[in-house]
């Protein structure tokens, strides 16, 4: 028997304490982060929302944002973090949902969600042109940084440990691992 595809009354439909996602009328839904996925994500937000959305000690010019629901054609997606250069959105519109894709999304890894966002996620975010991903893992204390190059993404960089980075987009800002980890 063929499945109906997921609506977004499917999404409205869950209880709020898991985060329901659709990617070509799949419904996925994972529970609420845990504790090192919320730090990680958390402090992540602090550290770039200073010197790039405020432009306190940096260069400005993002508008970045926690868990924005993004509507990307069919697709539902709700990634960790987001960001959009300013240039090409000046002011947060004031509805629920965004249609216009971000130029950079973080992911930051569970282990309910990190084939979904690998398999599902990615190759939206390909369609729809976001620069930059990163995907985030608080257990395995890694970084990847990776860049779309056509219709395809390329890794950049992979980043492990406790130390100092930088990561595009945001590579004039030295990111200290550790903080990340929670054990700065």
């Amino acid at each position: 028997m063929e499945r109906k595809p997921a609506t977004y009354a499917d999404l409205e439909a869950l209880p709020e304490h898991v985060v329901g996602e659709i990617v070509a009328g799949e419904l996925h839904v994972s529970p609420r982060p845990a504790g090192p996925h919320t730090v990680a994500a958390s402090v992540l937000a602090f550290e770039l929302g200073g010197p790039f959305h405020r432009g306190r000690g940096g260069p400005g010019g993002w508008v970045l944002l926690i868990e924005p629901e993004l509507h990307l054609g069919q697709d539902v997606l709700v990634p960790d973090l987001a960001g959009w250069r300013r240039e090409r959105m000046p002011r947060v519109p004031r509805t629920p949902a965004f249609t216009l894709a971000p130029d950079w999304v973080c992911e930051v890894r569970s282990p309910s969600t990190a084939r979904w966002d690998r398999e599902a996620k990615l190759p939206v975010y390909a369609r729809e042109g976001v620069r930059h991903v990163w995907f985030l893992d608080p257990e395995a204390r890694t970084l990847e940084v990776f860049r779309l190059d056509g219709a395809r993404y390329s890794p950049r960089a992979t980043h492990t440990g406790t130390g100092r980075v930088r990561a595009e987009p945001f590579e004039s800002l030295e990111l200290e691992l550790a903080a990340l980890w929670d054990e700065a």
